[in-house]
């Protein structure tokens, strides 16, 4: 019964994609100009240690997978001004279906997106230089983070109940977290109170795993430990808002 209607909303979601194309279609815009912008503009001005296009990228993924789980509070906002969560709820379903076919439909979403990344990657010299197993280690990190992020932006959705409001609120939580991390410069060249903030960050440790992964870079004890503590954040994420998100939407039966 859960699974079913867990698919039913999964199906519902999708359709969406296929209905209004335009969302996927400028969703994946915002991550192809952060990509050229950062490579093309900045790229020359900052020292990454090596070639910059092959340091940014796996960022740029990590960032892709987190402002594309925004839209699964916007999406729940725009189900709640319209009626439909109220709909669900008189429903005989499963109550977590809803979020977690929402969550579910998101992640899809951002295998699309992350692979499409990639290949403009490969267009501007990007080259994966680990093994297929890391690869596809680091392109399930990417997954599973989004995934974990969904939750998050599924309790901004249900909190604040407010399309606008819910994609200004999203880049409020976002944006620090992007953008105090290892997605773009190397921590080591943040003041010490930022670099201090930025190594603990989720988004860096994610970042410093899928980089590593992706580049063959240090031995395989360090690449394993990297991808356990980037799973260890995912995993930590989903256990505490999933419950949190499932009791927002409960909180008005």
């Amino acid at each position: 019964m859960v699974w079913s209607d867990m698919l039913t909303m999964v199906e519902r979601n999708l359709l969406q994609y296929v209905r209004i194309p335009q969302l996927l279609i400028f969703s994946t815009i915002q991550p192809v100009m952060f990509l050229l912008l950062f490579t093309y503009v900045f790229g020359g001005a900052i020292r990454s240690g090596g070639s910059y296009i092959d340091f940014l990228l796996p960022g740029i993924l990590v960032q892709t997978a987190v402002f594309g789980a925004m839209q699964t509070g916007i999406g729940l906002a725009i189900d709640l001004t319209k009626g439909l969560i109220d709909r669900f709820r008189s429903l005989p379903m499963a109550r977590s279906s809803v979020l977690t076919g929402r969550t579910a439909a998101d992640t899809m979403r951002n295998v699309f997106v992350v692979l499409l990344m990639l290949a403009v990657g490969y267009a501007i010299g990007f080259r994966i230089h680990g093994t297929i197993s890391d690869a596809m280690t680091a392109f399930a990190i990417l997954l599973l983070f989004g995934f974990a992020f969904s939750w998050v932006s599924a309790c901004v959705g249900l909190l604040v109940r407010n399309i606008e409001t819910a994609q200004v609120a999203g880049f409020i939580w976002v944006f620090p977290l992007v953008f105090a991390s290892s997605v773009f410069v190397p921590v080591e060249t943040m003041p010490n109170w930022l670099a201090a903030f930025a190594e603990l960050n989720p988004v860096t440790v994610t970042v410093d795993a899928v980089r590593a992964l992706l580049l063959g870079s240090g031995d395989v004890a360090s690449r394993a430990g990297g991808a356990w503590a980037a799973l260890a954040y995912a995993a930590g994420i989903v256990a505490l808002f999933s419950p949190v998100a499932v009791y927002l939407y409960r909180r008005d039966v």
